[in-house]
C-alpha cells in the first residue's frame, strides 16, 4: 500500500502514475477534489487501485484519520511519500508572517504529521520505507522564495535526527529524502506571487516523471539520500565549497531566472490558502523547456549496471596492457 501526498497534481500525480503501472494500491491525498478524481481515474486506468483522500496535511487530525481508513480498507502501509507543499514568490519584505506560517504548515509540518502518521503504523511492524521529497533548495537558500526554502531546510533536519534515531533503535523502517531539481510542475501557476512577471522554475527544467522515477526507484532501494538531476548536484557542491561567492552568484542571477515574458496577473487564483478549482495535471507549462530524461538519475538506477561496465572497462584495460608489455 503506497500513500502520496499532494497526488492530485505534479510530482505526486506523476508518482501515483508510476505506481499504478506496478498495481499498486495508492491512497491519493490533496485538497483539489477535482485533481484527486482525475488521478484516481488515472490509476485505476494503469492498473493500479486508488483511494482518494481529500483534505489538508497541515490537518494532524485529518491526515491521522486518514492513515486509519487506508490501512482499515487495504491493508498495511508499505509506503509512505510526502510531497505536498505550498509556497510564496516574493521578496521576504512582502511577505507577511501568517504566509510564511502557511508554507511551513503544509511544506514542513505537514511532512512531520505524515512521518508521523507513517511511524505509528510502521514502528511496531518494523517495516516500511518513508520518502521525503526535497529540493535542492533543501541545501540553498535562493531570494523570493524564503518560505518555501526555508521549509525544505527544516524537513532536511528533521530527516537528519529520524535517521540516527532510526539507526539508533535498530530499526528497519527506512527513510530517504529525495533532492530535486526545478521541475515543469503546474505551481508555478498557481502558487501565489508578488512578482513583476510569471514564475518559472530555474532553467535547467525536468518532467516530472523524472521525479516519480527516483520516488519509485528508492521504495524498492532504500538509499540515504538520492540527488536527482546534475543540477542539484551542482547547487549542493557550489553551497559547501563556495557559499559567498553563490551568494553574489545567487543575488545577481536568479531574480531574473525565476521569472519570464509576461506580466504576472495579481489577481489569479493561488492554491495558498485552498486549492485551486480544476485538474492540472502532472505538467506545467514548460513541456518545449523541459528533459526528458536524466543521465545522472540513470546512472542512479542502474547502480550494478554500471558499476559492472566500469569493471569490464578496467579489466579490458589491464589485458591491453599485458598485451602490449608481452609483444
Amino acid at each position: 500500500m503506497v500513500v502520496i501526498t499532494g497526488a492530485s497534481a505534479g510530482v505526486g500525480r506523476a508518482t501515483a502514475r508510476a505506481f499504478a503501472h506496478e498495481r499498486a494500491c495508492v491512497a491519493l491525498i490533496a485538497r483539489g477534489r477535482d485533481g484527486l478524481d482525475a488521478a484516481a481515474r488515472e490509476v485505476n486506468d494503469l492498473g493500479g487501485t486508488p483511494s482518494v483522500l481529500p483534505l489538508d496535511v497541515a490537518d494532524l487530525g485529518s491526515l491521522e484519520s486518514a492513515a486509519e481508513r487506508v490501512e482499515k480498507e487495504f491493508g498495511p502501509i508499505d509506503i509512505w511519500v510526502n510531497n505536498a507543499m505550498t509556497s510564496v514568490f516574493a521578496p521576504i519584505r512582502e511577505t507577511p508572517a501568517e504566509e510564511f506560517k502557511r508554507v511551513t504548515e503544509v511544506t514542513y509540518l505537514g511532512y512531520v504529521y505524515g512521518t508521523l502518521a507513517a511511524l505509528k503504523r510502521m514502528l511496531p511492524r518494523n517495516h516500511g520505507t518513508i520518502i521525503q521529497v526535497g529540493s535542492a533548495l533543501a541545501y540553498r537558500g535562493i531570494p523570493l522564495q524564503a518560505a518555501y526554502c526555508a521549509a525544505k531546510h527544516a524537513v532536511q533536519g528533521f530527516v537528519d535526527s529520524l535517521r540516527c534515531e532510526l539507526i539508533h533503535d535498530k530499526s528497519k523502517v527506512r527513510v530517504t529524502m529525495i533532492q530535486m531539481p526545478a521541475l515543469n510542475t503546474p505551481q508555478f501557476g498557481w502558487v501565489k506571487s508578488r512578482l513583476p512577471r510569471k514564475a518559472q522554475p530555474v532553467p535547467p527544467i525536468y518532467q516530472p516523471e523524472i521525479a516519480a522515477e527516483a520516488i519509485v526507484y528508492a521504495s524498492h532501494h532504500p538509499r540515504r539520500e538520492i540527488y536527482v538531476g546534475l543540477p542539484t548536484i551542482e547547487a549542493i557542491l557550489a553551497d559547501k565549497l563556495f557559499p559567498g561567492a553563490l551568494d553574489h552568484y545567487l543575488a545577481y542571477s536568479a531574480y531574473n531566472a525565476q521569472q519570464y515574458d509576461g506580466a504576472e496577473d495579481p489577481d489569479r487564483a493561488n492554491n495558498l490558502w485552498q486549492p485551486v478549482t480544476g485538474d492540472h495535471g502532472a505538467h506545467g507549462v514548460f513541456d518545449s523547456h523541459a528533459r526528458r530524461f536524466s543521465p545522472q538519475v540513470w546512472t542512479t538506477t542502474h547502480r550494478s549496471f554500471v558499476a559492472l561496465a566500469g569493471l569490464m572497462f578496467v579489466v579490458a584495460a589491464i589485458v591491453e596492457f599485458v598485451r602490449r608489455r608481452t609483444n
